[in-house]
């Protein structure tokens, strides 16, 4: 009698026979290419991004503290992590404590912060979407997922309009997280239920000259 085991095998052995040979080339025909003036590109990011509800602000780059300032102000936040390459000027405005984070500070320590912030390093107009690599500015991946409260700065000049261009723009090896709005999930009841994988709050600073 054949077993449930044998029947299962079997099955994948004859799907393996109908495979496609692995040389056969995939066609990705992305579209690519597509560019939008500033403004637009800028009312399409910000209109994503508060459709998934995150708080948008923009300012010129010189305006930058203050701005960042006003949204720890807003949410209360006085504790506030950042990584170890953020530019210290973003915080100048900042009246409350700063922590610079390191691999070795452990993930509890993350959750007694009022918040972090960082830098970005592309940003998709079309699915409001942030993409953070991991570099200097940004820092390791902890740091922005224990805190409730990020406050993301996003060079406009960073925005692509789709994701094939923006996918363009990173490099491959480095450990990329995609932010799309606050951590939410609607998996229980299609309740929204949010910061269940990551902050509660996303702020987006979009600097518009940088």
């Amino acid at each position: 009698m054949t077993t449930a085991r044998e029947t299962v095998l079997g099955r994948i052995r004859d799907a393996l026979t109908l495979a496609p040979p692995r040389d056969v080339p995939v066609p990705r025909a992305y579209r690519t290419g597509r560019t939008l003036a500033d403004d637009e590109r800028l009312a399409l990011f910000t209109d994503r991004l508060v459709d998934y509800k995150a708080q948008v602000l923009t300012c010129t780059a010189d305006h930058t503290a203050r701005t960042v300032a006003e949204a720890l102000r807003e949410h209360g936040a006085r504790r506030i992590g950042v990584p170890a390459g953020l530019d210290p000027a973003w915080l100048a405005a900042h009246d409350g404590e700063v922590r610079q984070d390191s691999a070795g500070t452990p993930a509890p320590a993350l959750d007694t912060l009022d918040g972090v912030v960082t830098a970005s390093a592309v940003g998709c107009a079309e699915t409001g979407t942030i993409f953070l690599d991991g570099s200097p500015d940004q820092g390791r991946r902890a740091l922005s997922l224990v805190p409730d409260l990020h406050v993301c700065v996003v060079d406009l000049s960073t925005v692509e309009v789709g994701v094939p261009e923006a996918v363009a723009r990173l490099v491959p090896d480095r450990p990329t997280t995609l932010i799309s709005g606050p951590s939410a999930t609607s998996d229980i009841e299609l309740e929204r239920v949010e910061g269940v994988h990551g902050p509660r709050t996303l702020v987006v600073v979009i600097r518009t000259d940088a």
